[in-house]
């Protein structure tokens, strides 16, 4: 049975979702792959921004709710931003993301979790850097590897007369 196009790409990220649920070591989730593969392979820009914020909220019911989330969420919108203007899975995209993820998210634990000086938000930052390694880690793994799935088995799967 060979699948629409965009039903596959949704197959593979309810997997990518699904591997959020195992354990991992920090921050080395799907996440950003999932808001770069959907923003640039789905035609509906609008919803390809929210499936990683659909996909969060989903794996957060199991999980757990955060007071940093707003900020994690944030960061998500922004990746898919990314992912549009730049138009690929690549080192560059992949990287941004990484970055931007690092940085809007160490910001709300700094702001919720640590005195508001200098001192509270190098040390934020720095507490922090452990944690980078395993978000670049996992961000290119699963980036790298959804799209390596697409591209690999894409003629394999969907009908050649869909979307």
């Amino acid at each position: 049975m060979k699948l629409r196009k965009t039903q596959f790409i949704f197959l593979l990220i309810i997997i990518a979702t699904l591997s959020r649920l195992i354990p991992h070591p920090p921050n080395f989730t799907p996440i950003t792959a999932i808001a770069l593969f959907s923003i640039t392979r789905l035609n509906n820009k609008l919803l390809a921004s929210l499936i990683p914020l659909i996909c969060l909220y989903i794996s957060d019911l199991f999980l757990g709710f955060y007071s940093i989330n707003i900020f994690v969420y944030s960061s998500f919108l922004l990746i898919s931003l990314v992912g549009h203007y730049i138009g690929k899975i690549n080192l560059s995209s992949v990287l941004l993301s990484s970055i931007l993820f690092f940085i809007i998210s160490n910001f709300g634990v700094w702001l919720l979790g640590y005195p508001r000086t200098i001192e509270g938000f190098l040390t934020c930052y720095v507490n922090a850097i452990p944690f980078f390694g395993f978000t670049i880690l996992g961000d290119l793994i699963y980036s790298f590897l959804i799209k390596f799935i697409y591209e690999s088995l894409k003629n394999k799967v969907w009908a050649t007369h869909s979307s």
